[in-house]
């Protein structure tokens, strides 16, 4: 009878285990599994980091698995249940997994002195389309439904305009900054909203014609995307990982990143975004 009664108990706790997520992670991880970005195709991704990884790895002394989920859903998820232990989330994406996982922000990418960034808000040049009013009864592509400054930030521009969703402009998502950028170029959609520094990009690759897409608008400064950690990582290992980062001078990493280095981060940083979401109206637990 008390064997039975021990197995019992045994199958409650695995059971208990389950309905919580996996056995906890490993304090001490021999292998880091680090998550970047799903803005990009995933092996590209992956290829352009390769200096981070091989950085890490002469930092930190551990192997680096770089990891790029198929959303920001994806992300939080695997962040949620242990199976990525540093990861680079965007703003918005990090108070939704800030929500759900034991995770702290640490660092954030920093360009002229500064580690803030902006959105915009573009316009096919044959749209007719001069300033935001102008959106008013045309289609508006946004990124992921997770994503700061393809979703939450340019949502947040039309809506200072008096523009609402659904109401006054029809919205769309598409996924990633790149096809918003896309898709507006080929006039699929008149107008949209993405980060900067990433149309920036776009336009010195030869991606996007900037004689076919214009910037109409130009959003105030945010919190630049942080870099986040298990927040159950081993405190040696932490304070590896955080010097790690703010201490990056290697320029072959920090060119893919066009910054030209890493600064301290808190949550804190990050309550701008959650009254941002909040102004929108915008219900975090869905997402």
């Amino acid at each position: 009878m008390k064997k039975i009664f021990i197995s019992v108990l045994l199958v409650l706790a695995v059971l208990s285990v389950a309905a919580h997520g996996v056995f906890a992670a490993e304090a001490d991880p021999k292998i880091l599994k680090v998550a970047l970005l799903p803005d990009e195709n995933a092996s590209t991704v992956i290829k352009n980091n390769q200096a981070l990884k091989q950085y890490l790895e002469k930092e930190l002394r551990k192997s680096i698995e770089l990891i790029v989920t198929t959303d920001y859903s994806s992300m939080i998820e695997a962040m949620r249940h242990g199976r990525i232990d540093i990861a680079y989330f965007g703003p918005l994406s990090y108070v939704l997994a800030k929500s759900k996982a034991d995770i702290e922000a640490f660092a954030g990418l920093k360009k002229d002195g500064s580690t803030t960034y902006k959105a915009v808000v573009i316009a096919n040049a044959q749209s007719g389309i001069k300033t935001i009013s102008d959106i008013a009864g045309k289609n508006m592509a946004f990124g992921d439904q997770a994503s700061t400054s393809s979703h939450l930030i340019p949502k947040s521009m039309l809506m200072e305009k008096g523009l609402k969703a659904g109401k006054d402009y029809r919205e769309h998502f598409v996924g990633s900054h790149d096809a918003v950028a896309n898709i507006v170029q080929n006039g699929k959609a008149q107008a949209g909203g993405l980060s900067k520094p990433i149309f920036e990009a776009l336009i010195q690759k030869g991606i996007i014609d900037p004689g076919r897409v214009k910037v109409i608008a130009e959003s105030s400064p945010y919190p630049q995307y942080p870099w986040t950690m298990r927040s159950d990582l081993k405190p040696e290992l932490k304070s590896k990982i955080r010097s790690a980062f703010l201490d990056l001078k290697d320029k072959d990493v920090l060119k893919t990143f066009k910054a030209e280095g890493f600064g301290a981060m808190t949550d804190k940083d990050y309550d701008v975004i959650r009254n941002l979401a909040g102004i929108l109206n915008l219900n975090l637990a869905k997402y």
